[in-house]
């Protein structure tokens, strides 16, 4: 099985919805309309096998220096692959080609993250506008078991 790994298109947001719509159904992905998809499309990178979208992740950027993972997905079936790490490193390459200094994930899967070079933090050193923006959103705030985690590049 080869793994293509490639910038979003406006036209793959059909697809991404329906890959990540059993994770936000549960809770553990936040939600985002196809408008705030297509309004970050370049931030997000997808997974294909053949012509099967099997995962993606974006990185946001906060600030000159903060960015963050979000929307990691793997399609069951093809995890334990290394394909979700294979995601965040692409993501983390392209934060250093741009100059990011420190990544943000927010997190169930902790021990992942960390075996990435992700260390624990205090949420509450989370920027403020990242609270409002995005957690408020969440069928979980303000009773949220995420952990936050950070790389520094």
């Amino acid at each position: 099985m080869k793994i293509d790994f490639v910038k979003a298109k406006l036209s793959d947001i059909a697809k991404m919805q329906e890959l990540v719509r059993p994770e936000v159904e549960s809770g553990i992905i936040l939600e985002r309309n196809d408008d705030e998809i297509a309004t970050n499309i370049r931030s997000y990178t997808l997974a294909y096998d053949g012509t099967a979208l099997v995962g993606f992740t974006a990185l946001h950027i906060h600030t000159s220096y903060l960015a963050e993972i979000r929307s990691l997905i793997v399609k069951e079936g093809y995890r334990g692959q290394k394909i979700g790490e294979k995601l965040v490193n692409k993501a983390l390459d392209e934060a250093k080609d741009l100059g990011v200094q420190r990544v943000l994930s927010l997190t169930y899967k902790q021990t992942f993250f960390e075996r990435l070079g992700f260390v624990e933090i205090p949420k509450e050193s989370l920027p403020e506008h990242k609270i409002w923006a995005d957690c408020i959103k969440c069928k979980h705030f303000p009773v949220c078991n995420e952990v936050s985690l950070i790389k520094n590049l």
